[in-house]
Parts: structure tokens; C-alpha cells; sequence
């Protein structure tokens, strides 16, 4: 069991939506921590939007709400577990 405390929850509400909301700029990465794949989501968007003419900005996005959904829909023990216990950073 994971040790909780109220950060961890905030950060749960704070990734999910901003994954959401923000899923092709890779703000929830940087929310949990994760800068590398937090880097990789928005040179992928950006500088692959650019060349595809916005495509894989939408793709990205996709990914980003579905883990958005995921952050929220899990609860706060198994989100801690995972994320910051395992680091788990990608689904």
C-alpha cells in the first residue's frame, strides 16, 4: 500500500485534467514528474504537427485524454502506486 498525502492527490486532479484539456502539450508529464516523456509528447507535437500539418498535435492530444481519463479513474492508492511508487510513464 502506498503512503499517501494530500500532494498526490492534488497532482491526481492537476494531471488528469490538464491531460485533457492540454494532452498535446504534455503538461501532465511535467505534473507527475516525468520531463523526458513530458519533452518527447510536445516535440511530437510540435515539431510533427508542423510537418503533417497538425495530424500527430491531434494524436498526441488523443493520447493525452486517454490518460487524462486514466489519472482520474483511478483510485488514489492505485494512482500513487503506480506513478510514483512503480514510475510508471506512459498508460
Amino acid at each position: 500500500m502506498a503512503n499517501l498525502n494530500p500532494s498526490h492527490a492534488t497532482k491526481q486532479l492537476l494531471a488528469g485534467y490538464s491531460g485533457i484539456i492540454f494532452g498535446s502539450l504534455g503538461i501532465h508529464k511535467f505534473i507527475l514528474g516525468y520531463t523526458t516523456e513530458g519533452f518527447i509528447v510536445l516535440v511530437i507535437s510540435l515539431i510533427g504537427g508542423y510537418f503533417t500539418y497538425g495530424f500527430t498535435l491531434l494524436i498526441m492530444q488523443l493520447v493525452g485524454l486517454i490518460e487524462g481519463m486514466i489519472y482520474l479513474n483511478k483510485s488514489h492508492d492505485e494512482f500513487v502506486d503506480t506513478y510514483f511508487v512503480k514510475k510508471q510513464g506512459w498508460f
